[in-house]
């Protein structure tokens, strides 16, 4: 969530802290802010709302320095206000500091802080770390930081201004993402590497607890006693232009037709003449007993795929957990356990636990990541990359497919080294996966036009259900995440056979249900399930492979491509995504950045 980004060099701060913030607009936020130091003072300009009243309020010149940070916020500790809009000062005004997560403890801090004779400008945990800088600062700045840090508990990434230190701020992270860009006389943070790949290429990555002290001319990285650390510059290979929108009306349509492109990179490299080869796994799959799925929203969805695709081809239990759960579940994970962590961004702070936690236990992690160096990545023992490309959309679109993808490669490896699949099927799966990418090339193109016309035709629904079994069960979960987040129309997903266990109870005439049936050894089970809500008045758009089945059930038919039954998971999200993009534009949201959420979940 919340973005952050800095700058110190030579130019003018304010007009890159304000390019760097538009970048991060994809995380989510209602208010935004920058703090730009100068003549021994620093000057914030905050505002509740989108980018463009601060840019009102800033001229997209003001304040004048070439020091700052900026940061636009996600609301957990007080509403959206000015008052509550990062930056904020410390009484004296000589800190200033922008902070992604939430301090647990603010409570007991804010009330040791209140019996020292502070009082408070706003209602945000954030303001707790400035007055404790200043309460803490006896004339060295980093020694503050340091006791700050110890004195709270919870996740942060921190960018500090010290008003009396020119051309310097200071940052450190916990739980948090946070990357460092190098450049020739100026240097960044932020919380994303596309919010800077404009100005550089080269980046750092400060780990759990490191403080990096920031000038013009350099960056110093310590660790929590102050003793300096040496880091690994990484080169980024990121496309700057990756994320711009390139003609799209919205990122969320670009990154829909990226699919294929994403796939190919995703897949091709890793299937050679000898079979599949996942270089970014060092473990036996033999050795694995049974393996945890831990993941969130999308990514959940998509290991509920992968648990159906492993168990049927490689013969292993797999248990697929939400991550913000599998903590508290007290789970049966020990050194005999995969467990499977899923994350577009890397940094998702439910996962992150998770993974911390199956460590604790002795499990062997492995990260199914997008992002190159994030903190999941870093941390799990064995990492496959989704190859997916920056994604800027809030709602995931190739992020999801992707990861699919990388879960039908693990499937089919497991399934070849522990000898459970057959060499033919196993070929034939291999072969149809590499055909994946052009097929949806053109089955994109085929569908966008019906899409929009049901779109136009559906959008004023107020509630919609979608039903499917086996595979097109996990489908619907994506289906109706997708179409609830970005239209804000209520969508459920049901197990079609759960129908008659009290769900079929909400439909009534003209409810919106969407029935997926391309599960070739299902679809008649699903089919007498359409039966059943269209006879009770349910108005049913079929998503099917086999037309000639349900066409005479269903008043709208989204006609799926030829493929092997275990892949049509990735061609039902994208023609559902498409769907649900199309009716989001017709109720006229804001497609890329929903209501309320975040791209990247960085709190509990």
């Amino acid at each position: 969530m919340c973005g952050i980004v800095g700058y110190t060099g030579k130019k003018q701060a304010t007009p890159i802290l304000m390019d760097g913030l538009e970048r991060l607009e994809y995380r989510g936020y209602d208010s935004s802010g920058i703090a730009v130091s100068g003549g021994g003072a620093i000057e914030i300009v905050k505002v509740k709302g989108r980018l463009s009243e601060l840019g009102k309020l800033t001229g997209g010149t003001r304040p004048a320095g070439t020091t700052g940070i900026g940061h636009t916020r996600w609301a957990t500790h007080g509403k959206p206000s000015n008052e509550n809009a990062h930056p904020h000062y410390s009484r004296d005004k000589k800190f200033a500091v922008v902070h992604n997560g939430i301090i647990e403890n603010y409570l007991e801090l804010r009330e040791f802080l209140a019996e020292r004779g502070f009082t408070f400008r706003s209602e945000t945990d954030t303001e707790i770390v400035s007055l404790l800088l200043e309460y803490y600062y006896d004339g060295d700045v980093l020694d503050a930081i340091v006791k700050m840090s110890r004195k709270v508990k919870g996740s942060y990434a921190l960018g500090i201004l010290y008003a009396d230190e020119a051309d310097v701020f200071y940052a450190m992270r916990k739980d948090s993402p946070l990357v460092i860009g190098l450049g020739e006389g100026e240097n960044f943070i932020a919380s994303d590497i596309p919010a800077i790949l404009p100005y550089t290429r080269k980046f750092i990555f400060p780990e759990e607890g490191e403080i990096a002290i920031v000038t013009p001319d350099g960056v110093t990285v310590c660790n929590g006693n102050k003793e300096r650390v040496e880091k690994t510059v990484v080169v980024s290979e990121l496309d700057a232009k990756a994320a711009e929108k390139d003609g799209y009306p919205h990122f969320m349509l670009k990154e829909i037709y990226e699919q294929p492109g994403a796939l190919r990179k995703t897949v091709y490299e890793r299937i050679k003449s000898e079979g599949i080869r996942l270089d970014g796994i060092r473990f036996d799959g033999k050795s694995v007993r049974k393996i945890y799925i831990a993941a969130c929203g999308s990514a959940y969805h998509a290991g509920a795929v992968g648990k159906y695709f492993i168990e049927k081809y490689a013969r292993l239990e797999v248990e697929t957990l939400l991550a913000s759960e599998f903590r508290y579940c007290d789970p049966l994970v020990d050194e005999n356990c995969l467990t499977v962590i899923i994350s577009q961004s890397g940094e998702t702070a439910d996962s992150l636990a998770a993974l911390r936690e199956a460590k604790r236990r002795k499990s062997r992690v492995l990260a199914i990541v997008n992002v190159v160096d994030s903190s999941i990545a870093r941390e799990a023992d064995d990492i496959l990359y989704t190859r997916a490309g920056p994604e800027i959309a809030v709602a995931t679109t190739k992020g999801y497919t992707t990861q699919l993808a990388v879960l039908y490669l693990l499937g089919l490896k497991l399934g070849h080294d522990r000898g459970t699949i057959a060499e033919a099927e196993y070929n034939t799966l291999v072969r149809e996966l590499t055909e994946v990418p052009a097929l949806l090339e053109k089955f994109i193109d085929d569908v966008n036009e019906q899409t929009q016309q049901l779109a136009g035709k559906y959008y004023p629904a107020t509630d919609a259900y979608f039903i499917g079994r086996g595979y097109d069960w996990s489908a619907a979960l994506e289906g109706a995440l997708k179409l609830k987040e970005i239209s804000y129309i209520h969508a459920e997903a049901y197990a079609a056979g759960e129908l008659k266990h009290g769900t079929i109870s909400l439909i009534e005439k003209n409810s919106l249900v969407i029935g997926i049936a391309a599960d070739p050894a299902l679809t008649e089970k699903t089919l007498s399930n359409i039966k059943e809500v269209k006879t009770r008045g349910a108005t049913v758009i079929g998503v099917t492979n086999r037309p000639d089945l349900l066409r005479a059930e269903c008043n709208d038919l989204i006609v799926l491509p030829k493929t092997h039954d275990a892949l049509t998971p990735i061609f039902t999200a994208t023609a559902l995504q498409l769907f649900a993009y199309y009716v989001a534009a017709s109720r006229g949201g804001d497609i890329d950045k929903p209501r309320n959420l975040a791209k990247s979940v960085t709190v509990e």
